[in-house]
This record gives structure tokens, C-alpha cells and sequence, in this order.
């Protein structure tokens, strides 16, 4: 289940209460008057369903709460209430299944916004995914694909493309388009600094058969990149984050970026060229996977719970 806490003005309160009241799968109603400060206001609780999150939202939304007081949600990871399990019995469809949109595109948002922190993590990862290469190390190339904070923005672009959020799809856009590049030179400048030291010590990035899979692109490589892809967002939709370690560990996007930098700088160019391609056609991948998902969420046609209006 979810909890609500609504901040409500309080010529207002009496109608928001009556409407959580009728609403289906919604239980727990709490309703303390002045209690909220800043703005000023009561203070609304109330646990609902995942089923019925989405109607309850945007009835609440439609009310103006997000300009004249707050919609504040978090997941309970417990609750142990009678009236809980009737209200998920009330509300039709199934909680693992359900796919509340204002906290998906909230997620996806923080993800895929271009901050230092994220091109820091990129950065790491395709130096990861470089010393990875220059190793031969499968292992350190795994590592690479852990750090890497790439999905949020592929994932961003699937949820703009399904919600026609194009706010979301430029956000997401440009993470990808400024932090690939970023990270990139900033391998690059590291292999030239090791190569010029001599760490580095290679003359044939072909050589390292044991990760040659990164740049060698193949059907299999989009059919993975699918599979992640669809896993990856089946997770964000069910908020089972634990999945996204696996998903991290089967797109080749971060290593296919790091290889391509490390044959760049020995000149191999057709290599190089052939990196870059994988890293596209995972990108791709993942988006028309994630994009898949959300649209076959939405076209299942489940019974939505009745929306309560004002």
C-alpha cells in the first residue's frame, strides 16, 4: 500500500475527506485540523491501494492540491489492519501489476536529471570498463556495468515516449547526450595518461578475447538489450529495485564506451566505430523495451476502482 499525506486548505478539508471516504481502496483516513504550518492548512492521511492510486491522485491533483497545499506519498512496507486487506480486496487488479504514473515519472525525473554527481558515476564506470579492456578482466568489466547510472535516463525516454512527457524526454535526452561524451573524454584523457607513463601497454585492443563480446554486435545483443530493458522497467513499475542490479549487469552500454575510447586511442578505428554501434543498438534496446512495457500496462484494459470527483 501506499500512504498519502495531503496538506488541505481548510475551507476545503470537509470536501478532500468525503472524497478519500468514497474512494475505493482507500482506508486509514486521518483528518487533524491546523495542524500543517507551512502552508497553512490541515493535515490529511489516509493509506491507498496501488490499484486505486492513480484515480485518487488525479482526482486530487484536479482539486488544485499541488498549488494551494501538498501531495506528499511513500510506499508501507508493512501493515497489518483488517480494513487494509479489505480495501486491496475492494480495489480490482492486483498490486504487483499496478503502475502508479505520478510516481513513476517523479522517479524517473530524479534519474535522468544531468547533475555532476551523475557524469561522476559515468565517468568512474567507463574508466572501470576501461581498465576492464586493457585486463582482459570480464570481472572489472562487470563492475562497470554496476556503477554506471545509464538506465535512468533510457529509462526517462521510455516513460516521456509512453506518457508523451516531452519535459522528460529533453531531461533524459540530455543526460545521455552531455554525460556519455563527458565520461568518454575523460577515459580518454586517462588512457593517454597511462599510456604516456607507460601503465598502459597495449598495441591491439583485439587481443583482449575475453571481453570481445562488448564491441562484436550481433542479433543477441539487441534481444539482451530487450530482455534488460523490459526487466528493468517491469522493476521501476513494481518498485522491486533489486531487479536493476541485474538488469546494470546485462546491457553492454557503459563497457561498449570505455572499449570504444581505448581503440580510439590506438587508432582502431573500425573497432572503435563498432563499440559505438553497440553502445547504440543497447540504448535503442532498452528504450523500445521500456516503452513495450508501459504501453502493455496500459492496454490491458484492467477495471479501474470508480474515480471519486469533487
Amino acid at each position: 500500500m501506499l500512504h498519502l499525506r495531503l496538506i488541505v486548505p481548510a475551507h476545503r478539508s470537509a470536501e478532500i475527506v468525503e472524497v478519500l471516504c468514497r474512494a475505493v481502496g482507500v482506508t486509514h483516513i486521518l483528518s487533524m485540523p491546523g495542524a500543517a504550518v507551512e502552508p497553512a492548512g490541515d493535515l490529511v492521511e489516509a493509506d491507498v491501494t496501488r490499484e486505486a492510486a492513480n484515480d485518487v491522485l488525479s482526482t486530487l491533483i484536479d482539486a488544485g492540491l499541488p498549488s494551494h497545499g501538498s501531495i506528499t506519498m511513500e510506499p508501507l512496507d508493512t501493515v497489518l489492519s483488517d480494513a487494509a486487506d479489505k480495501a486491496e480486496r475492494d480495489a480490482p487488479g492486483d498490486p504487483d501489476d499496478a503502475v502508479v504514473w505520478e510516481e513513476l515519472l517523479r522517479r524517473t525525473r530524479e534519474e535522468a536529471t544531468l547533475s555532476v554527481t551523475f557524469v561522476a558515476f559515468l565517468a568512474l564506470a567507463c574508466l572501470i570498463a576501461a581498465v576492464g579492456v586493457v585486463t582482459d578482466s570480464p570481472v572489472t568489466v562487470v563492475g562497470a556495468m554496476v556503477v554506471g547510472p545509464e538506465f535512468g535516463p533510457l529509462a526517462g525516454v521510455a516513460v516521456a515516449i509512453a506518457r508523451r512527457r516531452f519535459d522528460l524526454a529533453r531531461r533524459s535526452v540530455l543526460a545521455l547526450l552531455v554525460g556519455f561524451p563527458v565520461a568518454m573524454v575523460v577515459t580518454g584523457i586517462g588512457a593517454l595518461a597511462a599510456e604516456a607513463t607507460g601503465l598502459l601497454e597495449i598495441t591491439d585492443v583485439t587481443a583482449a578475447n575475453q571481453v570481445d563480446f562488448i564491441y562484436q554486435v550481433g542479433a543477441f545483443s539487441f534481444v539482451v538489450a530487450l530482455l534488460a530493458g523490459a526487466a528493468g522497467m517491469l522493476s521501476l513499475v513494481s518498485s522491486r529495485s533489486a531487479v536493476l542490479v541485474g538488469v546494470f549487469i546485462s546491457v553492454t552500454t557503459v563497457p561498449a564506451a570505455g572499449y570504444a575510447v581505448i581503440a580510439a586511442t590506438l587508432g582502431q578505428w573500425t573497432v572503435a566505430a563498432e563499440s559505438t554501434l553497440q553502445l547504440g543498438v543497447n540504448m535503442v534496446g532498452v528504450v523500445l523495451a521500456g516503452v513495450a512495457v508501459l504501453t502493455v500496462h496500459r492496454a490491458r484494459g484492467r477495471r479501474a476502482a470508480p474515480r471519486a470527483d469533487l
